[in-house]
C-alpha cells in the first residue's frame, strides 16, 4: 500500500469510549487500515461501564482531561504561543453563547479541555483536526486549529444541527473540511445558518462493517421484532407500542425486543402495560454490538419509527437502520429527515409518516405476511448498503476530503 499524503490526524470527540457511537470508532478504524496514525482527544473522563470491542482496541490512542492544573498550564502554553488566536477564540465562544449561561460554561470548559493538549498536540504534529458533532467538540477543535495554526474539519449529525447550534455558520466558513452526513442536512444549513453550506458541506455516510454484519436473508425467527435505540422521543418508540397494540387487537402473532436505555424507559414500559403488550415486548436494555449483529441476524422485522421531537431535535440517518439492513433484515422508518435517502420506500424497505401508528401497524403487518416482499426489499437493502454505506468506502471518501484539505 502507498504512504497516504494524509499520515497524522487529531479527533475531537465528547466522550470516548461511547456505546452509542460505534460510527465514530468505524471510520477511525479505517482510516488507520488506510496508514492514517489516528490520536484522540475526548472531552470527557471515561464513565460507561459499557465497551465497545473495537472501541477498547483504541484505548492507547485516547488522551482524556486530567487536571484543572493541566488545562490551565495547557491555556498558558498557548497563550504565550499564539495570543490573539487564543483570545481571539475566548471572545468569539462568549458573544455566541452568552445568551445561554449552561451552554456557555459548558462551550468554555470544552475550549479549555482542548487547550489542556496543547502541548503534546504540537509534538505529535497532526496534519488535520477534525471533530465530530458540531457543538463542543468542534468548538474544541476550531479552537487547536487556530492554535496550532492547522487545517480544522468537523461532521455535524442531527441534534447539533437541529437543536444546538453553535457557532455553525462560523465553523462552516473557517473549516478546511465540512462535513455532514445527508442531503437533507445540506439543504437545512443552508437555508437556516449559511449559503456556504451548499458549497462547502461534503457527504460522507456513517457507514457499517460489512464484515461482521452477515447477511441472513434465510432462517429468521417468525413474527419476531427488533428495534434499536436510545429511549428518547426522537426513536418513536410510544408510536411503535401503539401500533404493537393495534397488531394485537388484530389478532397477529408477534415478539418484539427492545433494546436501548434511556430517559423514556419507565414511560414506555407503562405504556406497554396500557396496550396489553407487556408480554409481547422484551425492554433488552443496552447491549454489546456483538449482541445486538446476532440479534439482528435472527430477527424477521427492524422497525425505527423516527420523529421530530418537541424541540425540534430528530434523528440524522440512524446507523441501526444500516446494520439492519447489511444483514438482510427488512425494515421499516419514517420520512425523517436524511431516513429516505437510505430507506427507499417499497425498494429498500418501507416507509410511514411520522407519529400514524395505524400506518406503522399496517406496514408491519403487511411485511410479516408478504415473504416476496420481505426477500425483494431486504436485497435492495443490502445493495444499497453496500453501494453508500460501507464504512472502509466512507472512510476512504473522508480521507480523500481531508487530503484534499490538506491540499488547499
Amino acid at each position: 500500500m502507498s504512504t497516504p499524503r494524509l499520515q497524522r490526524a487529531v479527533y475531537v470527540v465528547s466522550l470516548f469510549p461511547c456505546w452509542s457511537e460505534t460510527f465514530i470508532v468505524r471510520e477511525i478504524n479505517a482510516l488507520i487500515e488506510n496508514g492514517v496514525d489516528v490520536r484522540i482527544v475526548s472531552l470527557k473522563r471515561p464513565s460507561e461501564a459499557l465497551v465497545q470491542a473495537d472501541a477498547a482496541t483504541l484505548m492507547d490512542r485516547v488522551r482524556h482531561p486530567r487536571s484543572l492544573a493541566r488545562a490551565l498550564a495547557g491555556l498558558a502554553a498557548a497563550s504565550f504561543r499564539r495570543p490573539a488566536a487564543v483570545l481571539g477564540s475566548l471572545g468569539a465562544i462568549l458573544a455566541d453563547t452568552w445568551r445561554t449561561p449552561a451552554v456557555c460554561v459548558k462551550s468554555l470548559a470544552a475550549w479549555l479541555r482542548g487547550l489542556e493538549h496543547v502541548r503534546w498536540l504540537r509534538e505529535f504534529d497532526p496534519q488535520i483536526i477534525h471533530a465530530h458533532w458540531a457543538t463542543y467538540p468542534s468548538t474544541a477543535a476550531w479552537t487547536l486549529g487556530r492554535v496550532l495554526d492547522r487545517p480544522f474539519g468537523f461532521t455535524c449529525h442531527a441534534h447539533d444541527i437541529f437543536v444546538e447550534r453553535q457557532l455553525i455558520a462560523r465553523k462552516i466558513e473557517d473549516a478546511a473540511l465540512a462535513v455532514t452526513i445527508s442531503r437533507f442536512n445540506v439543504g437545512w444549513l443552508s437555508a437556516r445558518e449559511t449559503p456556504l453550506a451548499g458549497s462547502k458541506l461534503k457527504i460522507v455516510h456513517c457507514g457499517v462493517d460489512m464484515a461482521v454484519n452477515h447477511w441472513n436473508a434465510d432462517g429468521r425467527t417468525p413474527h419476531s421484532i427488533l428495534t434499536v435505540g436510545r429511549l428518547d422521543p426522537i426513536k418513536g418508540f410510544a408510536t411503535l407500542i401503539r401500533a404493537l397494540g393495534l397488531l394485537r387487537r388484530r389478532g397477529l402473532d408477534f415478539r418484539c425486543r427492545l433494546l436501548g436505555s434511556g430517559p423514556l424507559d419507565a414511560e414506555l414500559r407503562r405504556l406497554a402495560r396500557e396496550q396489553d403488550v407487556d408480554d409481547r415486548i422484551e425492554f433488552a436494555g443496552a447491549q454489546p454490538q456483538d449482541v445486538v449483529r446476532r440479534w439482528m441476524g435472527e430477527a424477521g422485522l427492524f422497525v425505527l419509527p423516527s420523529e421530530v421531537a418537541e424541540d425540534g431535535n430528530r434523528d440524522g440517518i440512524p446507523v441501526a437502520l444500516m446494520e439492519a439492513m447489511a444483514t438482510g433484515c427488512p425494515v421499516i422508518s419514517t420520512r425523517v429527515s436524511g431516513i429516505p435517502e437510505l430507506v427507499e420506500h417499497d425498494a429498500t424497505g418501507l416507509l410511514v409518516d411520522e407519529r400514524q401508528p395505524e400506518a406503522l401497524a399496517d406496514a408491519m403487518q403487511r411485511l410479516l405476511e408478504d415473504a416476496e416482499l420481505r426477500r425483494r426489499v431486504s436485497h435492495g437493502a443490502r445493495g444499497k448498503i453496500e453501494r453508500e454505506f460501507d464504512a472502509r468506502k466512507e472512510g476512504l471518501r473522508l480521507q480523500q476530503y481531508m487530503e484534499a484539505a490538506l491540499d488547499g
